[in-house]
């Protein structure tokens, strides 16, 4: 396939775009691409959570002053801008703000990556009980309510066991 732009080169950069929900496909050689974007610096990670949370409508901080870290004093517009916390205390000041960004990102606002073979039974069992709760929690969507009830019995007997295990 041939760059779009340049219409000699071998396209080997190929994105796809989703505008105000319509599909938006291109193919672009190296050359092209390169001049295209600002790439000359690296993929800047910042950038992109920025452009990322610029995305998201913040209706409620219209009515609210500048919200900041009480223990590095940045403030919310200021991370906004840089895309970078200025302490650990910064995830917990601005995680309102974050949670609607992580899930649209990860699907989750939670971890939900492999659990290690060593792991303690408990563990296995709290990853069913937030697999149970997703379930539950869809088949209430779907009004599957003979369904969401036998789900809810299941997190019962579940929680009593995991009751029994002391971490």
């Amino acid at each position: 396939m041939l760059c779009e732009s340049c219409g000699k080169n071998e396209a080997y950069i190929h994105y796809t775009k989703i505008v105000n929900g319509k599909l938006e496909e291109g193919h672009l050689c190296e050359e092209c691409a390169f001049k295209s974007y600002d790439f000359d610096g690296g993929f800047n990670m910042n950038k992109l959570f920025t452009g990322l949370i610029d995305e998201l409508k913040d209706t409620k901080s219209q009515d609210r002053e500048e919200l900041k870290c009480s223990f590095c004093g940045l403030s919310y517009s200021k991370f906004r801008k840089e895309g970078k916390f200025g302490c650990s205390k910064c995830y917990e000041t601005f995680s309102d703000k974050l949670e609607p960004l992580i899930k649209g990102l990860h699907g989750y606002n939670i971890h939900r990556g492999k659990i290690p073979a060593n792991s303690s039974a408990r563990t296995f069992l709290k990853r069913e009980e937030m697999n149970l709760e997703l379930e539950l929690e869809n088949a209430v969507k779907m009004e599957e309510f003979e369904r969401a009830a036998q789900i809810r019995d299941e997190l019962k007997k579940l929680r009593s066991a995991l009751d029994a295990y002391k971490e």
